[in-house]
């Protein structure tokens, strides 16, 4: 696992850019994971941003979605597929055909769970996948005590995951759904390459349990551990509670330049 502390959310989420852009240039037509949320937009950004410079090439990307709410229907505007593909999919100048995403309104939840495994691997896997992380430490909605082999499936959010995410439904936790349908995290380990973005002394404690802590259920981005190809990119504020970040510092200063992201 490589660690990165970046001065700003704005850095980081160029930092990704840049490796995602990387990506592109090897793999045209990669299949890049997308996370919903606040965290990543500054990703999103810096991409758009290189996309509209000319400076890459984004026209054969393909995009998969992490999780989405259970019970909202695809055209909801708080639903993760009208999320991604107004903060994603639009931006980069792509069609619908590039994106798919588990369905979320489907009469038979299990089916498509299993349906959205399937269709993953079919397209090849993930090659890049990016993650968020809530402060209880969950990675998609896999939440504490999740099974670190779980496949896509339909999870309970806690009550804090709900508070947390109140704020994209009018502050108003009523219109939180109570289940979504997630990657699972066995899932989610069979991307090519891992990228958590982390910002805010909020993040701080999950941070560190994720990094420095032991690999446990009871933190399920600790899973992150056990990826050949895990880069953890923090802002100073989260990454506050690391104990070994001036050494995080100092690999990242003397990194080979070939070695990328």
């Amino acid at each position: 696992m490589e660690v990165v502390i970046v001065k700003d959310a704005k850095a980081g989420g160029e930092l990704i850019a840049d490796g995602i852009a990387d990506l592109l240039r090897r793999k045209p037509d990669a299949l890049l994971g997308v996370a919903t949320g606040s965290t990543p937009l500054p990703i999103y950004d810096a991409l758009t941003a290189q996309v509209a410079a000319g400076s890459v090439d984004a026209s054969r990307a393909r995009i998969a979605q992490l999780d989405e709410y259970v019970g909202l229907p695809a055209g909801h505007p708080e639903s993760y597929r009208s999320t991604v593909l107004r903060q994603v999919v639009e931006p980069l100048g792509l069609s619908q055909d590039a994106f798919m995403g588990p369905d979320g309104s489907a009469e038979d939840v299990q089916a498509a769970c299993v349906a959205y495994d399937k269709a993953l691997a079919e397209a090849g896997g993930v090659d890049l996948q990016i993650l968020g992380i809530g402060t209880d430490g969950h990675i998609g909605f896999n939440e504490p005590c999740s099974s670190l082999a779980s496949r896509t499936r339909i999870k309970t959010l806690t009550e804090q995951t709900r508070v947390d995410n109140a704020r994209f439904f009018d502050n108003d936790i009523d219109q939180v759904p109570h289940h979504v349908i997630t990657q699972g995290i066995g899932t989610i380990l069979e991307a090519r390459h891992l990228v958590l973005l982390a910002t805010g002394e909020g993040k701080a404690d999950a941070v560190a349990a994720t990094v420095e802590g032991p690999v446990a259920a009871l933190v399920p981005a600790s899973a992150l551990q056990l990826h050949p190809h895990a880069t953890v990119v923090v802002d100073e504020a989260a990454a506050s509670k690391l104990k070994l970040a001036d050494y995080f510092r100092h690999t990242f200063v003397n990194k080979p330049d070939w070695q990328g992201i």
